[in-house]
């Protein structure tokens, strides 16, 4: 008998499809290896954006992480909620979000926020919010290293720092960069790369102790690049799909240690002809924002996903006669980020049985506030 594969679910019978699924001893490895990257727990801070879920930051703050990231209010207020310490939002609150990050510091006296600025009309806008409530929220000065999204230039990011470091109702502590342009395979680019980009970022920082005496944090990565921030003791760094891993960065990335901890299964619902069928694996599933292939399917690779629609995916192989319908595949998303944030729930798998449901607490845009 072969022995049975690390992601086939033995009680598959009683799991609906298509569902999304984690591996909660892959998620603990990947964890693990993460902290061999980088020892230290104040210089971790994982973006929570990739798992979303409360249980999965719960995990890491069993493992003596205390700081993280995240990119919504909601992604905000579920840490919150499980008591971490140190939450980063790092995006520009703007409009009624400045009102809602205001209402988290108030309703979540034990965890410290911050969030990021890029210009002085947003810094000016959340520094009298939180100043016409008695406040002060600390702020990091987003910084453009090439992503060309959000931040400003370390060129102008001084003349800004001035502009608004007498500011009351904020406090600059720190700069933030994300570097998620840099996505070469070969490491040695990478390195380069990365490096060019910190060290505008090092001069800045210099500048503002030289002139101002005031020692500021950095923040720093992404999945791809937080290895190589690493090497510098004053940064924070900042992976986020560590923690899943998918498809993409598994293929791209093969130095770093990360393992796939989250798959979605999907069953065979069509038989076109001899060589096509249909899965229950649509855009409502699976992100769809990539060319095809989407997803590779670990127990059928020779299946290959052809066409793509909202409920349905219709893949090909050389022979259809060894499938039938109700057939389960196990697949890998390209990108798990946003496949994640498809779903309720995931189904959790120890020893190869589902035995548990955890929420995807922060997919919605709002939890209460």
């Amino acid at each position: 008998m072969n022995a049975r594969q690390w992601f086939e679910i033995i009680n598959i019978d009683t799991i609906d499809t298509p569902a999304l699924v984690f591996y909660k001893d892959r998620i603990e490895e990947n964890i693990r290896r993460l902290k061999k990257k980088v020892p230290d727990a104040d210089r971790l801070r994982p973006h929570v954006k990739t798992n979303k879920s409360a249980d999965v930051c719960v995990m890491m703050m069993k493992e003596g992480i205390y700081k993280f990231k995240c990119a919504t209010i909601a992604e905000a207020e579920m840490l919150a909620a499980v008591k971490a310490k140190d939450v980063l939002l790092a995006y520009q609150p703007v409009g009624p979000k400045i009102h809602r990050l205001l209402e988290l510091v108030k309703q979540y006296p034990q965890t410290h926020f911050s969030c990021v600025v890029d210009n002085a009309v947003s810094a000016k806008e959340i520094a009298a919010v939180f100043r016409s409530h008695a406040g002060t929220i600390n702020v990091y000065i987003d910084i453009n290293v090439g992503m060309n999204r959000t931040g400003i230039t370390p060129e102008n990011a001084f003349t800004l720092y001035e502009e608004i470091i007498q500011l009351s109702g904020i406090s600059i502590i720190g700069l933030h960069m994300y570097d998620g342009h840099i996505t070469d395979a070969d490491i040695s680019i990478r390195r380069q790369r990365c490096s060019s980009g910190y060290d505008k970022v090092r001069v800045l920082s210099d500048m503002i102790m030289k002139k101002y005496h005031h020692k500021v944090s950095v923040v720093a990565g992404g999945s791809p690049t937080f290895p190589l921030h690493a090497e510098h003791q004053e940064i924070e760094c900042s992976p986020g799909t560590f923690v899943l891993w998918d498809w993409s960065y598994k293929k791209t990335y093969p130095d770093e240690p990360f393992e796939y901890a989250a798959l979605v299964v999907t069953r065979v619902v069509s038989i076109i002809n001899g060589t096509a069928m249909t899965i229950d694996l649509g855009h409502k599933s699976v992100a769809a924002e990539n060319p095809l292939p989407r997803v590779h399917f670990l127990n059928s690779p020779e299946v290959i996903p052809a066409a793509h629609s909202e409920e349905h995916m219709m893949v090909t192989m050389p022979d259809t006669n060894k499938y039938r319908i109700g057939d389960v595949f196990y697949g890998v998303p390209v990108h798990i980020c946003p496949t994640v944030a498809l779903y309720e729930r995931a189904m959790v798998v120890e020893q190869n049985i589902v035995n548990a449901e955890w929420k995807i607490t922060a997919r919605n845009k709002k939890i209460t506030l």
